[in-house]
């Protein structure tokens, strides 16, 4: 099978040329113009499924140039009913790479084997603040992390032969305001927080951007010609097509083509004879019409050309994929808190397990947007645990009544809490003048937990010790309020179609959690950005997350690139040098406990001797180890110079300081868990 990487996209530029050589005005058009009425695909929402199979754009039955089909994502494929992974923040906790590229291969053939051609779900908005409604669609709140976990979903999506779509660009991490709020950022924070992922993706050769439906600095980011003329294709090279985020991502025919817009999806309300009118007047030149054409028939040829290898159903949410999602659920699963060493729980010893709480029975995958994937079926946790523990009386309680879920607690030998969000929590929002339903949107009023749940674990979690918190949700959830009332705490995030299986084993000790926070958990909200989600216009500072806390000096409930385990690990012998234009961190890493277990290496380099205000550190690389009980290993992360430039907004251009770096190697961003080393350039 051939790599549809830049290079090979490239040479079929002639022909591509030669292609749309042939073609009058009217159908080269037509190839930048969705086919999927609004009504159709409001009616697929609510008949069957969004999305139930892949939506069309252009194409050319006469010269050969196949339709783009459009399937959507990012927790698997949501045409017909496939394989469910995790949500992209558990995925990010896993800080595996590898992984994730093995499930863009996965994602590639269900694309295929569904009909399509083009995966619209690698999605890396960077949330400001952690109650955006969609942040469980990213991996977490780091821009490098979300470029290094972006662009390995991108590889294993186009090794497949698909096109790989990167969303949404820039700027859009609000969302019920998403169609009017216009986001205002100064350069630095531009170009060191919030485009370098997208970029990290280009690099690594994704072949379609999808723009997003928000403003920047006062302009649509479908019609932006600085966001998608001057940045993305002249500045970053980029090769490939743009397409509009669905039915509301432009709002002007003329503006959109200018701007830089290729392909209006789903359907087409701007283009088509809008859009051939915007030509024969004038206003839209036939060159730009040109440009747009010859990179969506270049993409699509080199992609249909490169192999000739068909996808059979039988791939669909076959064996290898949901075994493959059981992975990404048990390595994403993050030890938050074990008091006691209480978890893992015993097997043998436990007779009588107490599943408390309404989302214990429930198969709770995620939001019910664009994102939602239906799989043939849902574990949910107290099936989990039901099936590993099959001779365990296993009794569920939704936890309404606190008088009796104490009593129960007080009666069996392990306490298992199941609480935080589902789909009517937080999502995709849908709020728009063409549509007449809602669905999730941000988090507007609290960022823990709701109060029934808080009242039942500080009720309930004192009465039995044998407790643990398990966490749904898509991004941080406050734990203040309740923490001291529970003896552990698992972070599950949307766990996937295997979910349930996960969390009992890693409850029941089959598994010891590798996963680590892709976040910050602060002691409290008021250490976060503010958001008013409703707002017309929005400033987004250059310090959020782990960087803000650290410049400000405050310290957080749980750090960036937190989990427990249930071995320990010692690291040491640190070392730091520069090599080939490269910084490499290296430490030798040993499994000091008696069971095997997973650990995430981090490398962070930090800024103190600068002359301009930057961060105190930035993560700048990570490796996921499993060791045995005694096995030793020496680790050796590398990060290039080039990412620790910063940009300076009077040249525009990325400078490199010639000072003394501070080098960070350990298992998350809190100081005490980080030897120090200097290097100097």
């Amino acid at each position: 099978m051939m790599k549809v990487n830049k290079q090979y996209r490239l040479s079929y530029s002639s022909k591509a040329k030669e292609i749309v050589g042939q073609m009058n005005l009217e159908e080269k058009i037509y190839l930048m113009s969705g086919k999927v009425s609004m009504e159709q695909m409001l009616s697929d929402f609510k008949e069957r499924h969004y999305n139930w199979i892949p939506y069309p754009a252009g194409g050319n039955d006469r010269l050969g140039v196949p339709e783009l089909k459009f399937v959507d994502g990012p927790r698997g494929v949501v045409s017909g009913n496939s394989t469910c992974f995790p949500v992209s923040m558990s995925r990010g906790a896993t800080f595996d790479q590898d992984l994730e590229q093995r499930i863009g291969h996965a994602i590639g053939k269900e694309v295929r084997a569904q009909g399509g051609n083009f995966f619209g779900g690698v999605c890396i908005n960077l949330p400001y603040n952690p109650g955006w409604g969609r942040s469980q669609e990213v991996y977490g709140e780091d821009s490098f992390h979300l470029g290094v976990m972006g662009s390995s979903l991108v590889k294993g999506v186009q090794d497949e032969n698909v096109i790989a779509c990167v969303k949404h660009y820039a700027f859009n991490s609000m969302e019920c305001a998403r169609f009017k709020v216009s986001v205002i950022a100064d350069k630095r924070t531009e170009r060191e927080v919030y485009l370098p992922h997208f970029k990290e993706c280009v690099d690594a050769g994704a072949a379609s951007i999808m723009s997003a439906y928000n403003l920047y600095h006062g302009t649509h980011c479908g019609h932006h010609d600085y966001l998608l003329n001057q940045v993305l294709k002249e500045e970053w090279d980029f090769d490939g097509f743009v397409i509009s985020d669905f039915a509301w991502g432009i709002k002007d025919t003329v503006e959109a083509a200018n701007g830089g817009m290729d392909i209006e999806m789903c359907h087409t309300k701007y283009f088509g004879d809008k859009l051939v009118e915007a030509v024969r007047n004038g206003q839209v030149s036939e060159e730009k019409i040109d440009e747009a054409a010859v990179r969506i028939v270049r993409t699509l040829l080199a992609f249909a050309e490169a192999d000739n290898e068909t996808y059979s159903k039988e791939v669909i949410a076959c064996k290898e994929h949901i075994d493959l999602a059981l992975e990404a659920a048990e390595k994403s699963m993050t030890l938050m808190k074990n008091d006691h060493e209480v978890l893992p729980f015993s097997k043998t010893d436990t007779k009588r397990v107490a599943v408390i709480g309404e989302l214990g029975n429930k198969g709770n995958i995620g939001d019910y947007g664009s994102s939602r994937v239906f799989p043939p079926y849902v574990v949910t946790p107290l099936e989990g645990i039901k099936r590993l523990l099959p001779n365990a009386e296993v009794i569920f309680d939704n936890g309404a009544d606190i008088e009796k879920a104490k009593e129960l607690a007080k009666s069996v030998d392990a306490v298992v809490f199941v609480v935080g969000y589902d789909h009517d929590d937080e999502g995709e929002s849908v709020t728009n003048e063409d549509a007449d339903f809602k669905e999730g949107g941000d988090r507007k009023n609290s960022l823990g937990l709701h109060t029934w749940d808080i009242e039942l674990i500080q009720a309930v979690g004192p009465v039995n010790q044998n407790s643990a918190a398990v966490l749904i949700g898509g991004n941080m959830i406050m734990i203040e309020e309740w923490k001291q009332a529970v003896s552990s705490i698992l972070m599950a995030y949307y766990p996937g179609m295997e979910g349930g299986t996960a969390i009992a084993k890693t409850l029941f000790g089959d598994v010891s959690p590798g996963g680590k926070l892709p976040f910050i958990v602060p002691t409290s909200e008021s250490h976060l950005p503010k958001v008013d989600w409703d707002a017309n216009e929005i400033k987004y500072d250059y310090y959020h997350g782990y960087t803000k806390l650290e410049k400000e000096g405050i310290v957080p409930s749980l750090p960036y690139g937190f989990g427990l385990s249930y071995t320990s690990f010692s690291i040491s012998n640190a070392a730091f040098k520069v090599i080939n234009d490269q910084i490499t961190g290296s430490c030798e890493i040993e499994n000091t406990g008696d069971t095997t277990g997973d650990e995430v290496v981090q490398l962070y380099v930090g800024f103190s001797h600068s002359r301009v205000d930057r961060p105190v550190k930035v993560l700048r690389g990570f490796k996921r180890i499993t060791l045995k009980p005694g096995q030793k290993e020496k680790v050796e992360i590398a990060c290039p110079i080039e990412k620790i430039k910063w940009f300076n907004p009077i040249t525009n251009e990325w400078e490199l300081e010639e000072i003394a770096y501070d080098v960070f190697i350990g298992n998350s961003s809190a100081e005490k868990d980080l030897i120090k080393g200097i290097i100097s350039l």
